[in-house]
């Protein structure tokens, strides 16, 4: 008769068993994200650049060239585009592009910018000194703004068994659309035109 108490323990202390293990992967599967994110910007592991305060003190007579992709998530209305596609410079030299974005919409739009290099191998040493990806952007309706990066690639590629190899870099960035920060929105519920004061937009 006490085979059933014993068993029905064994189950409760199965099952709180089984609940830790389960709060203890969601909290490690949290914990790996941020952990991830630094892991990439260390090794440039899947293209994750790396950032410095300035370009180094050492430029090589090697060129590289690097390629600029602009994409837009199908969720978001902006236009996107590279100023240029392409352009050339020195191993440890500070280059500086354009991307312009436009909004065609009648309303606000906040984006921000996802990225990364390819290949793998010149991700680590791909560096950006300013970017428009490290913040949220947003665009009132009908601007067109134009967004730089500045960046180099570093000197000790070279001594990378692979990146030593490359001999053009391609940097991509796809923007996504972000909930408008509380400003914007309360600006964004006012009325464009037709109420006194009301405030209008031009290109």
């Amino acid at each position: 008769m006490k085979l059933f108490p014993r068993i029905t323990d064994r189950n409760t202390r199965t099952a709180a068993g089984m609940g830790v293990i389960v709060a203890v992967m969601v909290s490690l599967s949290f914990a790996a994200v941020p952990f991830y994110r630094w892991f990439c910007q260390v090794t440039g592991f899947a293209g994750t650049t790396s950032v410095a305060a300035a370009a180094p003190d050492t430029v090589l007579d090697r060129m590289v060239t690097v390629r600029f992709d602009a994409n837009t998530d199908p969720g978001m209305p902006w236009s996107f585009r590279p100023e240029v596609r392409e352009m050339e410079l020195r191993i440890g030299e500070e280059g500086l592009a354009f991307y312009e974005a436009h909004n065609p919409t009648d309303q606000p739009i906040a984006g921000q910018a996802s990225f990364n290099v390819t290949p793998d191998a010149a991700g680590g040493y791909f560096t950006k000194i300013e970017c428009f990806c490290f913040t949220e952007q947003v665009l009132q309706p009908g601007e067109t703004v134009m967004m730089p990066v500045s960046f180099f690639v570093d000197p000790a590629m070279l001594d990378d068994p692979e990146g030593r190899f490359v001999h053009t870099i391609t940097l991509s960035y796809t923007f996504y659309r972000i909930d408008l920060p509380d400003g914007d929105q309360q600006a964004a519920s006012q009325p464009l035109t037709g109420a006194p004061g009301a405030a209008t937009q031009t290109n």
